[in-house]
């Protein structure tokens, strides 16, 4: 990683990432084809072969996709002071409009106003939610069996437990692993089991509420793959059903926080936090999610054009991600039941679907913006 061919300082690109941060709206997808197009194509700073390095690298590790490239991309050129810079650069900007948002929401919430904006703004994002599900398992998870039957199984647990299982996903990693290799070559299924069961039992700890939000958070930066939406239901079995920090509409307040907001959806955390901790708690939120993201990027770059095209690790991810986007489907299935009950919001609900489906480029902000607006004009013709 020679810093003599580098075309951009490591000003010019933590300003990059900055203002990526700031206007990069539409998740993930947006984020890292936006950084293809602007550092590969445009400005020409990173060679192809570096950018699906990084790429490949952020799809095989746990944590946010988008958050992850651009770690990777600052440290390609300027080592670890470039990943940090750029990690910061690129998560600070939403980091710190979710903090006025959060204000403002524990300040207004008992408004009606504000609870008519969230009623229409619910709604919307199960939509949103449904149709990124949608998308997400027509990528990731392969036709038939096992990949279809493996893909069914973590979401009917996760709609029957209310919550995502981290020992069953990663079992289901081996599984699909041990189905495509048919035979153990490096790794052993006892050692792969073991893991599977350590973030259970590491983390059952007692303490303050500032140690188990970093705990609880840090446990989902480090073992949730897939998109910023497959760390959903991790969080909604977390915050809302084992420890009951939120109830399930400030749940799918906080989802629809990520949104609205430009960057990673993951900066929902932030959010939670606040809601929890004020902003302690958003701090805390946000850098235990973030920080495994971080070491997880960092410490295997230097290895990783040898070891990321290892069929084997390939495998073993490619089934955890069948797993985590199963649980994102069984999320859906919970969340929607609890928030589309009526007649009004399964119509909102709806609109918002179908203007996902055939409007291809409606904005996902714009159609939380218009959830709103239909929330605010149901409660005016219901109090009028």
């Amino acid at each position: 990683m020679s810093r003599q061919t580098t075309a951009y300082t490591l000003s010019e690109l933590s300003r990059y990432f900055l203002k990526l941060g700031t206007v990069g709206f539409g998740g993930p997808p947006a984020l890292v084809s936006a950084m293809h197009t602007d550092l590969v194509v445009n400005r020409k700073w990173l060679a192809e072969e570096d950018y699906k390095e990084g790429l490949a690298l952020a799809q095989l590790a746990p944590g946010p996709l988008a958050a992850q490239l651009a770690i990777y991309i600052g440290y390609i050129h300027y080592g670890i002071t470039g990943a940090t810079l750029a990690g910061i650069a690129f998560v600070l900007p939403s980091f710190l409009m979710v903090l006025a948002l959060g204000f403002a929401y524990v300040r207004f919430e008992g408004l009606p106003f504000m609870q008519a904006v969230f009623y229409g703004v619910g709604a919307t994002v199960i939509s949103i939610i449904t149709f990124g599900s949608y998308k997400l398992i027509r990528k990731t998870v392969p036709a038939g069996f096992p990949a279809g039957f493996l893909f069914l199984l973590s979401a009917a647990v996760t709609v029957w437990t209310e919550q995502e299982i981290l020992w069953l996903i990663t079992g289901i990693g081996v599984i699909y692993w041990l189905l495509k290799k048919r035979n153990i070559l490096s790794l052993s299924v006892t050692q792969l089991t073991v893991t599977a069961f350590i973030p259970e039992t590491f983390f059952l700890t007692e303490g303050g509420t500032l140690w188990k939000l970093a705990l609880f958070f840090l446990k989902a930066g480090a073992f949730v793959f897939g998109s910023g939406l497959a760390i959903v239901p991790f969080l909604y079995g977390g915050v809302v059903h084992e420890y009951g920090w939120l109830s399930e509409q400030q749940f799918l307040d906080a989802v629809a926080v990520a949104m609205i907001t430009p960057g990673p959806v993951v900066i929902t955390v932030g959010f939670i936090g606040y809601l929890v901790a004020g902003l302690p708690g958003a701090c805390v939120a946000a850098l235990a999610t973030f920080l495994p993201c971080y070491i997880f990027t960092v410490l295997p770059a230097p290895y990783f054009k040898k070891w990321g095209k290892n069929a084997d690790v390939r495998h073993f991810v490619e089934g955890i991600t069948i797993a985590a986007v199963g649980a994102i489907a069984g999320a859906v299935i919970v969340l929607a039941r609890r928030q589309l009950t009526d007649v009004p919001s399964v119509l909102i609900a709806s609109a918002a679907l179908l203007s996902l489906i055939y409007l291809k480029k409606v904005s996902e902000p714009l159609l939380v913006l218009t959830g709103a607006l239909a929330g605010i004009l149901l409660q005016y013709v219901l109090t009028t």
